[in-house]
C-alpha cells in the first residue's frame, strides 16, 4: 500500500480529484496527508472532512528557502510519503529537496510542456495565438516545469476565449488526467529511460 501525500496552497481541487478516485478505484494506495504552505488554503478543510490528515508548515514562518524546504520535508517523511504530488503548491522548491524525491514527486502544469513553463501560461498562450492548449503531468527536477512527461492533455483555444474560460476548460482536463498519472504510479506502471517516460500497459499518456 502506497502512501501519498499530497501538497496545496489554495483549494486544492486536483487533491479532490485524486482522493476520490483513489477511493472510487480501490487503488493500492492512501492519500495519508495533505499538507499546505498557508494555513488559509481552503483545501485543507475539504482534506479534513474526509478523514485525512492535513498540516500547514507556512513559509512566511522560516528565514529563507532552505528552512522552509527543511520543514517541509521533515513533514513529509514523517507521513512515510513514498510518492509526493503537487496539486496547486505555489512554493519553488530548492534543488536539495527536488533531488530528495527525485522520481517520486509529481506536478502538473496548466500548458503543453515545454511550452509556456511558469506563470500566467492561458494569457501567454493567447496572445501567442495557439489554437490548442492544455495540462501536462510530469515528475519534478530542479529544472522548474521541465521534469520528465507523464501525460499531457490537449483542449481546444477558441476565438473567443479569455484567461478565465481557458483557465477552466484546461483545469477540467487536469482532474482527468492527473488521477490516472498518479493511478500509474502506484501501480508501478511507468518507468523513466533517459527522462522519457513509458506507460507498461502500453495506455495512452496523450488525452485528445
Amino acid at each position: 500500500m502506497k502512501r501519498i501525500v499530497i501538497l496545496i496552497s489554495g483549494r486544492g481541487s486536483n487533491m479532490e480529484a485524486i482522493v476520490n478516485a483513489c477511493r472510487a478505484e480501490s487503488w493500492p494506495a492512501q492519500v495519508v496527508a495533505v499538507i499546505a504552505n498557508t494555513v488559509k488554503a481552503a483545501g485543507l478543510r475539504w482534506a479534513a472532512s474526509h478523514g485525512i490528515a492535513t498540516e500547514a508548515v507556512e513559509h512566511k514562518a522560516f528565514a529563507d528557502r532552505e528552512a522552509f524546504d527543511e520543514a517541509l520535508a521533515a513533514r513529509i517523511d514523517h507521513h512515510g510519503a513514498d510518492l509526493v504530488v503537487l496539486a496547486g503548491f505555489m512554493r519553488i522548491l530548492g534543488a536539495g529537496f527536488v533531488r530528495r524525491y527525485e522520481g517520486r514527486m509529481m506536478n502538473i502544469h496548466p500548458s503543453l510542456l515545454p511550452a509556456f513553463p511558469g506563470l500566467h501560461t492561458h494569457r501567454r498562450a493567447l496572445e501567442a495565438g495557439c489554437k490548442a492548449s492544455g495540462a501536462t503531468v510530469h515528475f519534478v527536477t530542479a529544472d522548474l516545469d521541465h521534469g520528465p512527461i507523464v501525460m499531457q492533455s490537449v483542449v481546444p483555444v477558441r476565438h473567443d476565449d479569455d484567461e478565465v474560460a481557458l483557465a477552466a476548460r484546461v483545469l477540467a482536463t487536469e482532474h482527468r488526467i492527473y488521477p490516472r498519472a498518479v493511478r500509474w504510479f502506484v501501480n508501478d506502471r511507468l518507468r523513466i529511460e533517459s527522462r522519457i517516460v513509458h506507460q507498461l500497459d502500453g495506455e495512452p499518456q496523450l488525452l485528445l
